[in-house]
């Protein structure tokens, strides 16, 4: 009995996968998916189990479909939801940002007397944390201590971290207390952002007593970087007198305040002018300190930057290079590449750091940092980059140049990219299609065409034909500024070649034969594709009938949809004009041409029928559809059971 719940819940989740795929939106929930689901006869067999099963493991990464099925459970007759089916739907939702779904759930559960595993809470709480939702997740936490269940030590902490990292102090202080209540373990990460925060507005005896209790548990909490973020933070928030007693509090606990420590104080000192205070904490580093042990600071901030601590741990970073101090290779191309995701100031200055160490960034840090250099703005800094690097011969091969000219393409700097293909050319490395096909591309956005006509006829001179990606820039880039003529060139180019064009190419080229009223033209361009894709063919004819649709050449696409053979008229290029036709409220012209479908094909016109019913229930508008189909039915061209839930949704939608 189980594999066959196992294979019937596999069976649905296909099914409605299949289905929502072809659906305009896709993977949301529509009136074609219950269908579908009456076809299986998913309804006779509904259950709980079968419910929970459908979602988890099947539908957990298609959360509105997941979300569809669940509500449309509730909705059948003598069926109630259950914990089991709650903690299916709430899991494939925390891989979401389906907030506001996720939190009318938790209320829906609570209202019906339901107990969640504490599971399902610790999915929800990492995935609102992950997104930047700590007061939400806070609130989640709030719903667990009420209910007395077990959060864990891991989400416990990512939470104090979280709140104390976005300012949220008397929350995370909540957080600490519970968790000191409850006997559940500080880690270095959860107590240490906390602490660094609480430090720049806080009490320094209410710090220590935070560090007591924290000691009292016997933590595996590192003293030496917590004694860190402690001075630091004072000093962050003016407080350096402060910040030097917590250097002796601090050791007398055995926190063992580091090299790090000290320097921290003494600079704050140094940027008040103190020279006498400077020389004293300078001493006690000499007499008290102990050496920094790089690898509890390696294990720290990479642990920052995997639970998304980014700016915590770039602070901290910067602390540690400022004063020199040792850093592991793993750990500075970790900050480099995290960093320059929020700040690309610093990430440079870090990338300078590994310089001046006499070292170099993996080419997977190379390609986070000048990614997130192009995504700011920072082209300069990226050109930078690139001539330090350089200049100490680190492109050598192919992976590394295309590193280098794939992200001075992304930056719009065509001429440096195009010496870059000189360069690697020199060195008798050949550059590739995908390489040109890059420049063209970016010299096309830049409408440098005569360059990109250059570079198309040097590829040939040196043996480098173009591909089908290199046509379809081009051809788009043609047909987009009004050349036709150039483009149906190329179009026919490529056929020559033997480079067999796509839905894309297509797609290009009828937009800007359609727009030139070049209809004949256009007509060729998809007569060429019939007799060997019937598949393209179809996806083309949509483009070619939502094109003319768009001109307002309706009883054109209209003529043409009709003489097609009935293998090639798709019935989403039909529903595509009806559509259309609605929506332009010419209503005359849709019944002629619904009433010569129902002449060439019932069946088809019944199929067109049910997508359209589909598409108005998820439309904003479903008022055209609506009055089309009203009119169809008056015409006695379809039949429409008015009691029919799907055609009731959609009027309740009009109404509304």
């Amino acid at each position: 009995m189980a594999r066959l719940g196992t294979e019937l819940a596999a069976r649905i989740s296909r099914a409605l996968i299949t289905e929502s795929n072809s659906s305009i939106p896709t993977r949301s929930w529509n009136p074609l998916l219950e269908q579908t689901l009456h076809k299986i006869g998913c309804r006779d067999s509904l259950s709980q189990s079968l419910v929970a099963r459908v979602i988890d493991p099947h539908l957990l990464t298609h959360h509105s479909l997941a979300l569809g099925f669940f509500n449309w459970a509730s909705q059948q007759p003598g069926f109630t939801h259950n914990s089991l089916t709650y903690h299916s739907v709430l899991k494939s939702l925390s891989f979401s940002r389906q907030f506001n779904a996720i939190e009318s759930l938790l209320k829906q559960a609570k209202a019906q007397n339901l107990t969640l595993d504490s599971s399902i809470y610790r999915f929800v709480i990492d995935s609102l944390i992950k997104r930047g939702k700590s007061q939400m997740a806070f609130s989640v936490f709030n719903e667990i201590k009420s209910q007395s269940l077990d959060l864990g030590t891991e989400t416990s902490n990512s939470l104090l971290a979280s709140l104390g990292s976005d300012g949220c102090l008397d929350n995370a202080m909540k957080v600490f207390d519970e968790m000191n209540n409850r006997g559940i373990g500080f880690s270095t990460i959860g107590f240490g952002v906390f602490i660094w925060r609480l430090c720049r507005n806080g009490d320094l005896g209410e710090v220590l007593r935070l560090v007591d209790v924290v000691e009292g548990w016997n933590s595996l909490i590192n003293g030496s970087v917590i004694a860190v973020l402690i001075v630091h933070g004072l000093c962050e928030g003016s407080r350096t007198s402060e910040a030097l007693r917590a250097l002796n509090e601090l050791r007398i606990r055995g926190w063992k305040p580091d090299f790090i420590a000290y320097r921290v104080v003494a600079e704050a000192f140094r940027s008040l002018g103190s020279v006498f205070d400077v020389n004293e904490v300078l001493k006690m580093k000499r007499k008290l300190g102990v050496a920094p042990r790089s690898n509890d600071y390696r294990e720290f901030i990479l642990g920052l930057i995997t639970e998304r601590r980014i700016y915590e741990a770039k602070e901290l970073g910067e602390v540690i290079a400022s004063g020199n101090f040792p850093m592991e290779d793993d750990v500075l191309n970790a900050l480099i590449g995290s960093v320059s995701t929020i700040d690309p100031y610093s990430a440079m200055k870090f990338f300078h750091f590994v310089i001046g160490k006499g070292k170099f960034p993996t080419l997977l840090t190379l390609s986070n940092l000048s990614r997130n250099l192009c995504k700011h703005g920072k082209i300069d800094e990226l050109l930078e980059v690139y001539r330090v690097l350089s200049s100490n011969e680190y492109f050598s091969d192919m992976e590394s140049y295309n590193v280098m000219f794939s992200f001075l393409c992304m930056g719009g700097r065509v001429r440096e990219a195009y010496e870059v293909l000189q360069e690697m050319r020199k060195k008798g490395l050949d550059p590739d299609i995908s390489m040109y096909n890059s420049l063209i591309e970016v010299l096309c956005r830049e409408d440098l065409l005569r360059p990109a006509k250059r570079l198309w006829d040097e590829m040939f001179v040196i043996g480098c034909g173009g591909n089908l990606k290199t046509y379809n820039i081009l051809i788009g880039k043609f047909s987009e500024i009004g050349q036709t003529e150039e483009a149906t060139r190329l179009f026919n180019h490529m056929l020559e070649k033997g480079v067999t064009p796509d839905a894309t190419t297509h797609r290009f080229l009828l937009e800007a034969l359609c727009q030139e009223t070049k209809f004949e033209t256009a007509v060729d361009v998809f007569y060429k594709h019939v007799n060997h894709d019937v598949m393209l063919a179809q996806n083309i004819l949509k483009t070619l009938i939502l094109n003319l649709c768009g001109k307002g050449h309706f009883l054109v696409a209209s003529k043409f949809l009709c003489d097609l053979t009935h293998d090639v008229s798709h019935s989403d290029a039909h529903v595509v004009l009806l559509k259309c036709l609605a929506d332009s409220e010419e209503v005359p012209i849709a019944v002629e041409h619904a009433k010569q479908i129902r002449g060439n094909s019932p069946s088809m016109l019944q199929v067109i029928c049910t997508k359209l019913l589909a598409f108005s229930s998820s439309s904003s508008n479903p008022e055209p559809i609506l009055h089309l189909l009203q009119a169809l039915s008056q015409e006695c061209v379809i039949s429409i059971d008015f009691g029919n839930d799907s055609w009731k949704h959609v009027c309740s939608k009009s109404l509304k």
